[in-house]
């Protein structure tokens, strides 16, 4: 028996095309190529640049709260002292500089929050609509693909928006989030087929255990209540599966973030040129959006291996129309039928899920904490920018610590894992009780002693820094570790729709928390009393994360796949599998 023989279940009558082949290190250079790729954006782009353009671009064309008739900017396009005048006031209302969007006054502030809700908001949706064509056929990839090259397309436009076409900026940035986070969602739908593929996967497993979880794959149905127990050996394989997902995604984030980090001393480097050749006078974003083009480009050549060397591991084939017509013709065109299959699908996954206790528990505690880390990631260089006046130079080495240091703990925590024996989820705890320490310590800028003093509670730029490592080494760990905690709780064949759901509960989860920050931006006229909500956040998925146990979730995930497998087997099509189950 061969070694694929004995760490897979056979399935007789599974699709063609199915690809079992032993995972390479060229796939898995492949793999790690397109987060080089598209780490860049996501850190250099969504994590710093976009946030301040989206905050700059219409405070270059905004007015002051307590009197329309001064501009925000005065003059228009003069140094950092110009564009931040609306501060010169000192009282809160003068703090607050105004545009007009979409028929409505906001903050500039608010108008960069609010944008990013709706980024993640419509990346959900497109999500809900078209990930679950990745588990047929050669979707995955091509999809990951063409999210790829365009959101890299897009990111090169950035170069082209001026503050005369700010309201344009939203619409971009809407695009670029959606291709950033729809792609990642499908990058880690091949992390269990890389795992599950591995050339040492499950060598613990004898031709024995390998029979007796084909025959229990056969008949879930009929021993539905005793045969789920795991042997030990299967304990042991979950240990495994586990240190090698950690590892193989703890190396993508970390190889990801070595790339932004490099990226971002390049970008020093730019802005430095455009002011010491006077080409961003009078348009000092431009420097910005020359950058974002560069990182467009970076997106597009670093993709090219992930296109040459990520194997497709194509799933069945999609479903067919029985009569096609027009793809504009009625109700019965292909785009309607694959579009209503698709979402069709998402909620089938919706309820296979709801069957998968540890799996809900997961996904909850996964809404919370992707939520938190998503509002104080935006919240924070906000903050810096407007609250402590700090220019893009230094904002980029704010950008640069937390991600330096983020690449240090995604390389860091494995190791301590290791060294103290520490399980995934008991790692995933301890970042988030470290992402607590970041609320608590701008809270005590309210101390009466401490704003006093004027030191403490983030009221001085250098404060920042230090909240920036710790930001950076939770963050590390997080990155690498809720993927690989998930991972085990899906069942196989259905990865790419799981990871769907990952994304949406990520990216759904994560338009919450910046809206709720602009409405209390817009109220409170300073970020600062946000730190109360961001405290609280934070707190809330500890305990579901406490609950999670991850063996039970692989063991009723194994279960799942078991009756789909079973149901197969006796006949029926994939696309039915799904409606048959409750």
């Amino acid at each position: 028996m061969s070694l694929e023989d004995a760490v897979r279940p056979s399935h007789p009558s599974r699709y063609h095309d199915e690809d079992t082949s032993p995972t390479t290190q060229r796939e898995l250079r492949g793999w790690y190529s397109y987060a080089i790729a598209a780490e860049v954006f996501a850190v250099v782009g969504v994590g710093l640049f976009l946030p301040v353009l989206l905050e700059q671009l219409p405070r270059e064309r905004g007015v002051l709260f307590s009197d329309s008739s001064k501009p925000c900017v005065d003059p228009p396009g003069s140094g950092d002292a110009g564009r931040f005048r609306a501060r010169a006031g000192g009282s809160d209302s003068d703090d607050q500089c105004i545009v007009r969007f979409l028929g409505s006054e906001v903050t500039t502030t608010s108008f960069a929050m609010y944008t990013t809700s709706a980024a993640v908001l419509f990346q959900a949706i497109t999500l809900i609509c078209f990930s679950s064509f990745a588990d047929y056929g050669p979707y995955r990839k091509k999809l990951l693909l063409t999210f790829a090259y365009t959101g890299a397309t897009v990111c090169s436009l950035f170069v082209f928006i001026t503050s005369s076409v700010y309201f344009l900026a939203p619409f971009l940035v809407v695009i670029g989030v959606t291709c950033l986070g729809s792609g990642f969602s499908l990058l880690n739908a091949f992390l269990p087929l890389l795992v599950s593929n591995h050339p040492s996967h499950g060598k613990s497993f004898s031709s024995d255990d390998s029979s007796e979880y084909e025959l229990e794959g056969l008949n879930r149905r009929d021993s539905a209540n005793s045969a789920h127990s795991f042997h030990p050996d299967k304990a042991d394989k979950l240990t495994e599966d586990l240190e090698r997902s950690s590892k193989i995604s703890s190396k993508g984030v970390g190889l990801g973030y070595a790339s932004a980090v490099g990226f971002q001393f390049f970008s020093v480097g730019v802005i430095i040129a455009f002011d010491k050749l006077g080409l961003s006078k009078g348009n000092p974003t431009l420097p910005m959006r020359v950058i974002l083009f560069l990182v467009g480009i970076w997106w597009a050549l670093f993709t090219i291996p992930t296109l040459l060397w990520l194997r497709p591991r194509p799933g069945p084939p999609l479903p067919t129309q029985p009569e096609h017509s027009s793809i504009f013709t009625g109700l019965n065109s292909p785009l309607i039928f694959y579009l209503s299959f698709s979402v069709r699908s998402f909620w089938n996954t919706l309820r296979r899920a709801s069957r998968l206790r540890q799996t809900l528990i997961f996904l909850a505690a996964w809404f919370l904490l992707s939520d938190a880390v998503a509002t104080i990631s935006g919240t924070a260089i906000l903050f810096a920018r407007t609250e402590l006046h700090m220019g893009t130079i230094p904002l980029v080495f704010l950008s640069l610590t937390s991600i330096g240091f983020s690449m240090i703990g995604a390389f860091l925590w494995p190791r301590v894992a290791a060294h103290y024996a520490l399980s995934p989820k008991t790692v995933l705890i301890a970042c988030t009780v470290g992402m607590e320490i970041i609320p608590l310590y701008g809270l005590l800028g309210y101390i009466p002693i401490i704003k006093t003093l004027g030191v403490g509670g983030i009221q001085k730029p250098f404060e920042i820094y230090p909240i920036g490592v710790i930001h950076g080494l939770v963050m590390g760990g997080i990155s690498s570790y809720a993927r690989s905690v998930y991972a085990p709780l899906i069942p196989e064949g259905s990865e790419a729709a799981f990871f769907a759901l990952y994304a949406v509960t990520d990216k759904g989860s994560s338009a919450v928390g910046p809206a709720l920050v602009g409405w209390i931006v817009n109220r409170a006229g300073t970020i600062r009393p946000a730190f109360i909500f961001l405290a609280i956040l934070v707190v809330l998925p500890g305990p579901l994360l406490w609950w999670l146990d991850v063996e039970k979730g692989r063991e009723e995930a194994s279960r799942l796949a078991g009756e789909r497998d079973a149901v197969t087997v006796g006949g029926y099509a994939r696309v039915g599998e799904d409606n048959r189950e409750d």
